[in-house]
């Protein structure tokens, strides 16, 4: 009787060995399977754990009130992302506080005057449907760091605020000095800091910025609550620092906002403006543009709304009343990781902000909501058995909407120690307001994005998004989205990669799905709009963490990191081309920086079958090699920057990437602008820089094949 009890006790304990090997692989298998390269089956496992409803639920809760930054909503959410990440597993998991120059308003009104009395509502209509549209504490729509004052002056229509719409005005004799423009967001788009800029330079008293239902209200479909495009109410807030100078803390120029650091005076913040911007509807821009006097305004500069468009100059009049405060306030970023396996420090880092101008259902909330379920997903995987080499950190930024700045401050606080060891930051800003894949990146990011996007499913085709990304039409998005379907844009400023790419010199990408968006920074961007018109049942969102899953894992595991520089190489001619076609034609200038850029794209191709995985053999290589090939790989990038910075922007140190004032991307900034301003030494010490830093890229490839015996 003993014997057989023990015959089946035995048979027992064989059979839950085999089911917990079978479902839960040890710590040491999954190690060795690690090391093994065996990624598809971490992929597969993140996959299956990644849930669109645990994202609607994120969602909910992040978009249940307003949380702008320093709010006590903002800092309670990010107690919420620390107890999730905290829960889920990650480690190190602790709050970031930085102390910040911010702006927030205590009184506005406008009143036009002459030649009729109106006063502007500044506030957004509210609709049975959407109850979060009737919540009293929205706020205020105003433009951070717009200065106090209280002015009278006429008003002119400066189409979008751009310096070629002032030359016009001028032409036309129109005396721009101590008056008020008003502009349109659009048409063509650029940053509203770049507007206030302009407007400054040119002697304007102050800016009203309005959305156009030609750009993204009822000119292009069905507006909230019944579509996604804004109805005539709605204001685009945001803030109008001139972060393309320096970007964060505006009292501290290139270091980081710690409690009681040094602060320079305000008044020589270069990146404040000194003008008076408040954003505004359509519905209150109509009453001005039916007052203009004066001609009427080129086709390209009308709008949508019933009036004829006239460019103004003695009429209307209008008084601005504009009282500001600009505290130093506590922010909060949420720092995590997973911990990787090897001795050694390399990262990768994933980030996403988390304050909002209102409820930020889908800029940044759906971010932010995708950036947790990441977490998440990450972390079930290491308690299977999933163990990175590298170690994967997580970002939660704050006060993004200000200026960059609670990245800028971080990047700022830790950048020795990012420059050796970071390998990518790969930036979320917002998952997704429709069905278009959508991103930007630096070149050597290429066949990363191109293997995530074979590997996932689209939701509404079954096809790979990479089919469905290559074979769809051009996006629809508003300006908020400006590139097209079936490509990797370039890579400029604008969102929080700014500190990790722009400063640091890593490489780095931001990404989402895009679609018809006209509730850009309103009230009206809220979980309503996200679970109507957005995306409903968050598919996409979850698609896009699995996209963001199967390319973290592929950096953090993989013996050589994955970064291609033989197609970089061929990216630099073709931008390199592109700048020769405008300012070069004979070639000559350039003709020994693109055969620099052929060499390196030569070297780097002996290397590629090995850093994408194509060549078997890799895992035989002693390790030592492998780390010191890895240590030189992250510096690649590195070389593309300059630490003296580019001309009068010296924040700013890579060499290919950059931004123009209106945040449109700049490739080879440095050289681009001296050849815009037709400074011919400034091109020829620009081509040097460029040399130089090809050379340095050029030893590294040649390091890195000895190191590995690619021969």
């Amino acid at each position: 009787m003993s014997r057989t009890i023990l015959k089946w006790t035995f048979y027992l304990l064989v059979f839950l060995i085999f089911i917990c090997n079978f479902c839960f692989p040890s710590f040491t298998d999954a190690q060795d399977l690690t090391h093994k390269k065996d990624i598809s089956s971490f992929k597969s496992f993140v996959d299956h754990i990644i849930s669109a409803e645990k994202i609607d639920q994120y969602l909910k809760h992040l978009t249940s009130a307003p949380h702008l930054a320093a709010s006590p909503r903002n800092n309670e959410l990010a107690e919420y992302v620390l107890e999730e990440w905290k829960k889920y597993g990650l480690e190190d998991v602790h709050l970031v506080p930085y102390d910040v120059l911010l702006s927030f308003p205590e009184q506005i009104s406008i009143e036009l005057i002459s030649p009729q009395k109106y006063t502007l509502r500044l506030k957004e209509k509210s609709y049975e449907e959407d109850p979060d549209t009737q919540r009293a504490d929205v706020g205020i729509p105003y433009n951070a760091y717009s200065r106090s004052g209280n002015i009278t002056a006429p008003v002119v229509y400066a189409n979008s605020g751009n310096p070629q719409d002032y030359d016009h005005l001028e032409k036309k004799g129109i005396d721009l000095q101590g008056k008020i423009a008003l502009v349109r967001y659009s048409a063509p788009y650029s940053y509203r800091g770049f507007k206030a800029y302009t407007a400054e330079k040119r002697g304007l008293a102050a800016l009203l910025i309005f959305s156009d239902p030609k750009d993204d209200g009822y000119a292009r479909g069905p507006v909230f609550p019944d579509g996604p495009w804004g109805p005539m109410s709605h204001i685009q807030r945001g803030g109008i620092p001139y972060d393309f100078i320096y970007p964060g803390d505006p009292l501290t120029p290139g270091w980081a906002s710690t409690p009681g650091c040094q602060r320079i005076p305000a008044e020589d913040a270069v990146s404040l403006p000194k003008i008076i911007s408040v954003p505004i509807s359509a519905q209150d821009a109509l009453p001005f543009l039916k007052a203009m006097d004066g001609d009427e305004v080129p086709e390209a500069w009308r709008g949508a709304l019933p009036v004829t468009y006239r460019i103004g100059g003695s009429q209307p009049v209008a008084q601005m009343k504009v009282k500001m405060h600009d505290p130093i306030k506590r922010i909060f970023n949420v720092i995590g990781c997973i911990k990787g396996s090897e001795k050694t420090e390399e990262i990768i880092m994933v980030g996403n902000h988390r304050d909002a101008w209102v409820f930020g259902g889908h800029d940044p909330s759906s971010g932010t909501a995708c950036l947790i379920e990441l977490a998440r997903a990450l972390a079930q995987a290491k308690k299977a058995g999933f163990v990175p080499r590298r170690t994967i950190y997580f970002g939660n930024w704050d006060a993004e909407e200000f200026t960059l700045t609670g990245s800028t401050e971080w990047g700022e606080d830790h950048r020795e120690w990012l420059k050796k060891n970071l390998v990518a930051y790969l930036n979320v800003d917002s998952s997704a307001s429709g069905k278009n894949f959508s991103i930007q990146a630096v070149p050597s990011l290429f066949p990363l994005i191109i293997n995530a996007l074979k590997g996932i499913k689209d939701p509404s085709s079954g096809q790979s998004v990479y089919d469905s990304w290559k074979s769809g039409p051009s996006e629809k998005g508003t300006i908020a989205i400006a590139s097209g379907s079936g490509q990797i844009n370039p890579i400029g400023s604008g969102t929080d990669h700014a500190v990790f790419l722009n400063h640091i010199g890593a490489p780095a990408l931001d990404m989402t799905f895009s679609g018809d968006y006209g509730v850009y920074h309103s009230m009206y961007d809220n979980y309503y709009w996200m679970s109507h018109f957005g995306d409903p049942g968050m598919h996409y969102t979850a698609t896009l963490a699995k996209i963001w899953a199967h390319m973290v894992i592929d950096l953090a595991c993989s013996h050589l990191i994955p970064l291609d520089y033989e197609t970089c190489a061929r990216e630099l001619k073709g931008y390199l081309e592109d700048w020769a076609d405008q300012y070069d034609s004979s070639g000559k200038k350039s003709k020994d920086l693109f055969l620099l850029m052929t060499d390196m794209e030569k070297r780097a191709s002996v290397l590629t079958p090995y850093l994408l995985g194509k060549k078997n053999g890799i895992e035989h290589i002693p390790e030592e090699k492998i780390r010191k090939a890895n240590q030189v790989l992250i510096q690649i990038e590195r070389d593309f920057t300059d630490p003296k910075g580019i001309p009068n922007r010296n924040w700013f140190k890579h060499l290919v990437f950059g931004a123009r004032y209106t945040y449109a991307v700049l490739l080879f900034p440095s050289l681009t602008e001296a050849a815009e301003a037709g400074d011919e030494d400034g091109v020829e010490q620009s081509l040097r820089n460029l040399e130089e830093s090809i050379k340095k890229v050029i030893l590294k490839l040649d390091e890195i094949s000895k190191l590995i015996n690619t021969k």
